[in-house]
């Protein structure tokens, strides 16, 4: 199986931008996205042989996650059941018959770090919830999860130290989540590649510098991890100031 995640930063815009052609390219049997931004209605999709499942924030404009899968899940749960993540569209779950796909946008801190104590918050109930669910089955959870792990994870860690994003509390929530029986796809296969990233500033000649941050990821329960078969940034894909990034597995559905 192949999957894919992708911040797409407005996938209206992003459609003008040639998503639909790596879309078909990639060929994914599931390809999640995040960051929609857009309601029900504002966006036809005719992506053939593939169910979609969207999660829409209410704020017009904001936030919001889909997933496309080949095979029709057995379930699909939108949020954890808190209000405000439900509201901001930001977590889609899929049921397989040998796995959960937990699709996530996780809140920024914000510039002034205004949102961290939220932040917090949203770490600590969605580790509580992806530990229920690994209990039932194997979970690939994926998406924007917003924050470099390690100083390898970005360019400028130094300078970066205690920003949204790399700061200790959200950095040590993603420790706490790897100790706990998850393991990152991307470390595993490369544990020392430097320079992978996956957002990049849109201030000019950043990216063409690749002065960026890996904070998109495929993390699977650590039951999974000698299923793996590849991890994959797929870095020159733009229409984004993400990349996408691709697990692929011995896992079939």
């Amino acid at each position: 199986m192949k999957f894919v995640s992708w911040n797409v930063n407005g996938i209206r815009a992003c459609v003008k931008k040639g998503f639909l052609d790596y879309f078909h390219e990639v060929d994914a049997d599931i390809f999640c996205i995040q960051e929609s931004k857009l309601q029900e209605g504002q966006i036809e999709l005719e992506l053939e042989g593939y169910h979609q499942f969207w999660n829409y924030a209410l704020k017009k404009g904001y936030s919001g996650t889909a997933v496309f899968t080949k095979k029709k899940p057995l379930s699909v749960k939108y949020g954890v059941g808190e209000n405000e993540t439900e509201e901001e569209g930001r977590i889609i779950t899929l049921e397989f018959e040998n796995f959960y796909l937990v699709n996530v946008y996780t809140p920024n801190s914000q510039r002034d770090l205004a949102r961290l104590a939220y932040r917090l918050e949203w770490e600590d109930k969605l580790l509580e919830y992806l530990h229920e669910l690994d209990q039932n089955k194997p979970v690939i959870y994926c998406g924007d999860l917003n924050v470099a792990h390690n100083e390898i994870d970005l360019r400028n860690p130094k300078s970066n130290d205690g920003n949204s994003g790399f700061t200790t509390e959200e950095r040590g929530k993603m420790t706490r989540l790897l100790d706990s029986g998850f393991v990152d796809s991307f470390r595993y296969v490369y544990p020392d590649a430097e320079g992978a990233y996956t957002w990049w500033s849109y201030m000019s000649k950043v990216r063409e510098r690749n002065i960026g941050w890996r904070i998109d990821y495929f993390i699977v329960s650590e039951k999974l991890k000698d299923a793996i078969n590849s991890a994959q940034i797929h870095c020159d894909v733009m229409g984004s100031d993400h990349c996408p990034v691709v697990l692929e597995t011995k896992l079939f559905i």
